[in-house]
């Protein structure tokens, strides 16, 4: 019995349950897809960790380096179980030629590596350890990606020609926020090459047991070791390759808990035209006898084979989708060894929200209770008490056509019947603003105050070569005679030793110079002003559970110095472990150097970058913005699908709702309508009704949606990146996006939808809808 009823209700009111059927498979389908990319990145980083046996800490240093001493400690440290010094030979990017393309302009530290002998493996594209040959080139995947180079392509590396043999996965350098990349060759033809650029060391180790991690820091950096680098560890590297697809998953997460939400609402709409449909019929079973479980039994029947349908395509979605989604997972990182897991997890999560709709449905069909059998014959729908704001009266309207009036007054008057239309519009907003304003915020130039740097237009580095201070001091002797340069600082960085509470004691990277010129934000306090104060990047406050007015104990030319800590701001570069001072320091301990520089006039840029490369052939100088573009490109063009996507499906949403809504409102004023009728008003007057309602609503919804998404979005899109360094987070808007087409193109939609949700107004008829 109950299969003939779904049945021919189903095939009596096709589109409701269609409808109602693709939203349940939305849902379904980003719920799906949410938990298999998460499985699936998860597991893809751990493979191609496992693979390449990467290293659980990584000391990379510049300058002599005492070999005999790194071993010695590594032999006597219980915690260490391989151990190894591994050669990276930095070579200027104007002598790195690939295929047609010259890599002069790039803004990663490229250089030249062996096949590794223990640990720290470069992988081919199948995840197996690449066996170089003479004059074979590996290249980094990302030079793939944006087609730099292919397979079979002539390289030119300082003058001795390779040929591309294929590309390389690199567990640490993978990311494009890891500023170096490596290319392989073999041991031959490094030899060759030794001589064309200076040599930088990783000093790695894999340590027995990855938890005591923390701890072999400590005794590292107590021990005087080799520290003129980066300190990068385990964690820190599946971070920078969980970034770009981590935040594009992230919204797609955010995304799915929407769409499950407005699921739920547009069952509602559904189920609630549908009663007022049967209305009638519902008063009459009522009439007869039969119990409340039995009635409510027959739609509970019918909404959990609409919500079994839609999960399973949802489901089947999901699966035709997750492929795209995973290229660059895949591309980057290789299969997932929790591939299998990742399809079984989808599978729970469908069957969530199957069982959530279940559960859902039952507890709005408790309104059967209230329906009074006598009322429903009688009228053969609901009869509301209407609240409207007695003030609002048209004899005292001026400004507003009586139509539009007349709809404007209606959705006054029944606020709880519209709520869920504008809870829906509320939320589809948001869905189309929140990765609009990510998208608008990681791409715009302003994003580089959370990778701990200031706004300027050209910056050059200095770092891998011998008399760092002296070729500074060179090229900011000729940039004193240079016009064009209206202001410019040196930032010098540096290790120095801290102590800790315990009494040992921990490297840290301190950022010397001038930070008032090209100051950034800082999430608490500000810059350090005096000499006896210092600036912590977020990653560096929390590990060391500072706050602004603590203290922290460095040790300065052997002496101990205590610094207030002045400020907390956000990094995402260097490991997001940095700091910041103005104390002077003559030792010669200098890790690397940046001199920042602003234009008088910004459209110099690329000649006067041109200019100085040239000359200063030993420093890399690249334009700020292009600096941005090439460190978070593949993050940008992520979040850039994810919230073209979000539109789209914000899109659908907000028009298969309006429907819903409209025709189960049409349903629902049939009495009304035939009044409206009688009185005079034609078929046009109720559609400007209707569509005044539904603009309306809209507007407030998308006002409401507006403040939601800076406010809550922003807190969510905050978390998100805060959680790879950056702190004090908030949107860069685009304000002609997000407040005049978005809710230009959400209005828009809603309009035309009404006009067509409305369209059957006109086959109501006065005397069938009329009763005493």
């Amino acid at each position: 019995m109950y299969f003939r009823l779904i049945r021919n209700d189903m095939v009596k009111s096709k589109l409701i349950t269609l409808t109602t059927m693709l939203f349940v498979a939305a849902a379904a389908m980003l719920v799906s897809l949410s938990a298999i990319l998460i499985v699936n990145l998860s597991g893809a980083i751990d493979s191609l960790m496992n693979q390449a046996k990467t290293p659980h800490f990584l000391q990379m240093h510049s300058g002599d380096i005492d070999t005999v001493r790194l071993a010695n400690f590594a032999e006597k440290n219980s915690n260490v179980d391989e151990y190894q010094v591994l050669e990276f030979l930095n070579v200027d990017n104007s002598q790195i030629i690939l295929g047609d393309r010259s890599l002069a302009n790039n803004v990663q530290d490229n250089g030249f590596s062996i096949q590794s002998e223990k640990f720290d493996y470069l992988l081919d594209l199948d995840g197996k350890i690449i066996n170089v040959s003479d004059g074979e080139l590996y290249v980094p995947i990302n030079y793939m990606k944006d087609t730099t180079a292919k397979v079979g392509d002539k390289a030119v590396i300082g003058g001795k020609e390779f040929t591309v043999a294929g590309f390389l996965r690199d567990s640490q350098m993978n990311s494009m926020l890891s500023s170096s990349k490596r290319f392989l060759v073999s041991e031959k033809d490094y030899a060759e090459i030794k001589g064309l650029g200076t040599m930088e060391y990783l000093i790695e180790f894999r340590l027995k047991d990855l938890s005591a991690l923390g701890e072999f820091e400590t005794t590292y950096a107590s021990a005087g070791l080799e520290a003129n680098g980066p300190t990068i560890t385990y964690p820190l590297f599946k971070t920078l390759n969980a970034l770009s697809d981590g935040i594009m998953i992230a919204v797609i997460l955010l995304i799915s808990v929407l769409v499950v939400a407005i699921a739920f609402m547009c069952i509602r709409f559904t189920l609630l035209a549908k009663i007022e449909d049967d209305y009638r019929e519902i008063g009459v079973m009522k009439a007869i006898g039969l119990r409340l479980s039995d009635i409510k039994k027959i739609y509970l029947a019918k909404y959990a084979a609409i919500a079994a349908g839609g999960s399973i395509l949802g489901y089947a979605l999901s699966l035709m989708f997750k492929n795209m989604l995973l290229e660059n997972i895949r591309l980057h990182m290789g299969e997932s060894e929790n591939s299998s897991f990742a399809t079984s997890l989808g599978i729970i999560g469908i069957l969530l929200v199957f069982f959530a709709i279940v559960a859902y449905v039952n507890g709005v069909l408790r309104r059967f209770r209230k329906i009074s059998a006598a009322e429903a014959i009688r009228y053969g729908t609901s009869q509301e008490k209407n609240t409207a704001a007695k003030r609002f009266c048209l004899n005292k309207n001026k400004l507003l056509n009586t139509n539009i009036f007349l709809g404007i007054k209606d959705v006054l008057a029944r606020k709880r019947l519209y709520g869920t239309m504008l809870a829906v519009l509320v939320i589809s907003a948001s869905i189309i603003i929140v990765p609009q304003n990510l998208y608008n915020t990681i791409s715009s130039t302003s994003f580089i105050k959370y990778m701990g740097i200031g706004n300027y237009d050209i910056r050059m580095d200095i770092q891998q070569t011998d008399q760092i201070s002296e070729k500074a001091s060179e090229i900011l002797e000729y940039m004193n005679s240079d016009n064009s340069i209206s202001t410019y600082t040196i930032l010098t960085t540096k290790t120095f030793k801290t102590k800790i509470e315990d009494g040992s004691e921990e490297n840290i990277k301190i950022e010397l110079g001038d930070h008032s010129i090209f100051p950034i934000e800082y999430a608490e306090g500000r810059a350090p002003a005096v000499e006896k104060e210092i600036a912590l990047s977020a990653l560096n406050a929390e590990e060391m559970s500072k706050k602004v007015g603590d203290t922290i104990t460095i040790i300065i030319k052997g002496k101990e110095s205590k610094l207030t800590v002045s400020g907390i701001y956000s990094d995402i570069t260097n490991g997001g472990k940095t700091a910041k001072a103005i104390f002077t320091d003559s030792s010669e301990n200098i890790m690397w150097s940046v001199i920042c520089a602003k234009l008088s006039d910004k459209t110099l840029a690329d000649e006067k970058i041109s200019k100085y490369a040239d000359r200063f052939t030993f420093a890399k100088i690249s334009n700020i913005d292009e600096f941005v573009k090439q460190t978070f490109g593949s993050t940008i063009k992520s979040v850039e699908k994810a919230s073209i996507a979000a539109i789209a499906i914000a899109i659908i949403i907000t028009v298969l709702v309006t429907l819903l809504f409209m025709k189960m409102l049409v349903a629902k004023d049939r009495y009304s309508i035939a009044v409206m009728k009688a009185l005079g008003f034609t078929n046009s007057d109720m559609t400007v009704q209707y569509g005044s309602r539904a603009v309306f609503v809209s507007i407030i919804g998308i006002v409401l949606g507006t403040l939601l998404a800076n406010t809550l979005g922003e807190v969510l899109a905050g978390a998100v990146i805060t959680s790879f360094g950056a702190s004090s987070f908030s949107f860069s808007i685009n304000p002609l996006s997000a407040y005049v087409l978005s809710p230009l193109l959400m209005i828009c939609s809603v309009l035309i939808t009404t006009i067509i949700g409305t369209w059957n107004v006109g086959k109501i008829k006065i005397s069938d809808n009329i009763k005493e």
